[in-house]
């Protein structure tokens, strides 16, 4: 099997630095000691590479859960979409934080598509996501 090619510490930091330090699908804050991973948006075996417009950061679940998909179904209508594309698209254009602050809600399909197969609303994150409001980590309007 051949070995995945290792981003540079240069690279990871510049994504790191210019991504705010949080991560593009969930939001969270890297800072909380939540394993940090650099995504490949479209990934290595899809044709991706390592470059900066190709890179974000990642918390290691939303990085799992995503593995090498690019779509995924729009629970309100079952059709295929595109999965938001940190580099290419603004989080705000599909997400929005729900009265409550820490639940995420679907504006597009992909959004909604994105959700659910990164599990955005799960207890464990929507919990996590409550913590850091209150410790200032989050804004619940941001």
């Amino acid at each position: 099997m051949a070995r995945r090619p290792r981003i540079p510490a240069a690279l990871r930091r510049q994504v790191a630095e210019r991504d705010g330090w949080r991560y593009a699908y969930c939001r969270s804050p890297s800072i909380v000691g939540v394993p940090t991973v650099i995504e490949h948006i479209t990934p290595l075996v899809a044709g991706g590479v390592s470059a900066p417009d190709n890179l974000c950061l990642s918390c290691y679940r939303c990085n799992e859960f995503k593995g090498p998909r690019q779509q995924a179904v729009d629970p309100r209508d079952g059709r295929l979409v595109p999965l938001f594309h940190p580099r290419q698209q603004r989080w705000a254009d599909h997400f929005a934080w729900a009265d409550d602050g820490v639940t995420v809600e679907g504006l597009t399909p992909t959004g909604r598509a994105t959700i659910v197969l990164l599990q955005l609303n799960s207890d464990w994150l929507v919990q996590a996501h409550r913590i850091w409001i209150v410790v200032g980590l989050q804004s619940p309007l941001e």
